[in-house]
């Protein structure tokens, strides 16, 4: 029997060093561009500051800590004339998250129920959503912002005459004036109770869906959900005492005080991006459904399953998870777009950071500024979607 080579405690012949040989050839070009790139970098950094330099312009962030001696016309947080730049920022960053939340959710709720019609057996349903999918796609979202924002502070009265639908909601061209909570402590235990009760609501979703593979036996989740987003509000807030008095708006001089605002500026920013971005939700969505086998439909209604069920415990579930990707494209993008909120005077990261750089003279790094707080959001959302995409993927036995 032939001996083995490599029997008797022998190591293998070391590996030469070839140009011919390909890893090697790899190594040596990724080594290369490496330090290539950062040759590049380092020139770029080197002359931006001897220019700043010779040009006797400050650099760094020492500036944030200075006064800002501006106003921000609206923010989830007080702000004054003066507090520092960083607060402003702050200010800035919170509108921009705001926007962007909300509009994702309501994005989505639109884009899918949207997507969804464009499949409806009915003609004139399917042909409307079609018209609306080709229209908005086509306009660019800037003139639908202008187009908004228009109709918003155009075509609707002043205060002293402004609509008044229901009890203590006003409607005019400064805005939609709201009633309020007012500040009393058993409203932030209602609202901390909801924040809870959406916390408890994900992971009762998470238990039943462990369950039902376990046992077979469905949860009602949906129930449980609703019944704990109104339930724990409500009994936070009879803790807290139930006061029934709320901050109702009130017409004084030529404009109306108290209560909650929704701007012009951030209705027309809200309703430019949810009904642009929607546009491309619904085709993520029309398609994702497509997906799915035609097999999927008419086995779920061979167990009697209605149409409504059938779309929401069969196809929509499989479906999900061909929609995921590319809807994660479009949740940066009316991030990435809400930055066109400058154009019609809302106040987000893009547009205080142009003040902020105009007066302090700091421009590169308030250009640096936005760039991380998108790139921050943008991986943000990046990662979470992937994550999710990754949980509901089939998993091969």
């Amino acid at each position: 029997m032939a001996s083995n080579p490599m029997s008797g405690g022998q190591k293998a012949p070391a590996r030469r060093l070839s140009w011919n040989d390909p890893d090697v050839r790899s190594v040596v070009y990724q080594i290369v561009a490496l330090a290539a790139v950062g040759l590049i970098g380092w020139f770029l950094v080197s002359n931006t500051l001897y220019n700043l330099q010779t040009r006797n312009i400050a650099s760094g962030f020492d500036f944030l800590s200075r006064e800002a001696g501006f106003a921000i016309g609206e923010g989830p947080i007080p702000f004054e004339p003066s507090d520092t730049y960083a607060r402003a920022i702050l200010v800035g960053l919170l509108n921009t998250l705001r926007i962007a939340v909300i509009g994702i959710i309501l994005a989505t709720i639109l884009g899918t129920i949207i997507g969804i019609a464009r499949l409806s057996k009915n003609w004139l349903v399917a042909k409307l959503s079609s018209i609306y999918v080709e229209v908005v796609r086509n306009v660019p979202l800037l003139l639908q912002l202008f187009f908004w924002y228009a109709i918003i502070t155009e075509t609707m009265p002043g205060p002293r005459s402004a609509f008044h639908p229901l009890p203590g909601i006003f409607i005019s061209n400064r805005g939609i004036k709201l009633p309020a909570p007012s500040d009393h402590f058993a409203f932030d235990l209602a609202g901390l109770g909801f924040l809870v009760a959406l916390v408890l609501a994900v992971i009762v979703s998470h238990w039943a869906r462990k369950r039902q593979d376990a046992t077979g036996q469905p949860f009602p989740v949906w129930r449980t959900a609703i019944a704990l987003v109104i339930g724990l509000p409500l009994l936070g807030w009879i803790i807290g005492g139930a006061p029934l008095e709320l901050d109702v708006p009130r017409l004084q001089g030529f404009n109306f005080v108290g209560g909650a605002t929704l701007t012009p500026e951030f209705a027309a920013l809200l309703a430019g991006l949810v009904i642009y971005t929607a546009g491309f939700i619904a085709e993520v969505v029309r398609s994702g459904i497509q997906a799915v086998s035609h097999g999927q439909w008419e086995a779920a209604e061979a167990l009697g399953l209605k149409r409504d069920q059938v779309l929401r415990l069969v196809i929509l579930p499989q479906a999900l998870r061909v929609i995921i990707p590319p809807m994660t494209s479009q949740y940066l993008n009316i991030t990435k777009n809400s930055s066109l909120a400058v154009a019609i005077g809302y106040p987000d990261i893009v547009s205080v950071a142009n003040t902020t750089l105009n007066q302090t003279g700091q421009a590169i790094e308030g250009i640096l500024i936005i760039m991380a707080v998108y790139l921050t959001i943008s991986l943000s959302i990046s990662v979470f979607m992937n994550w999710y995409n990754k949980h509901i993927a089939l998993v091969e036995r």
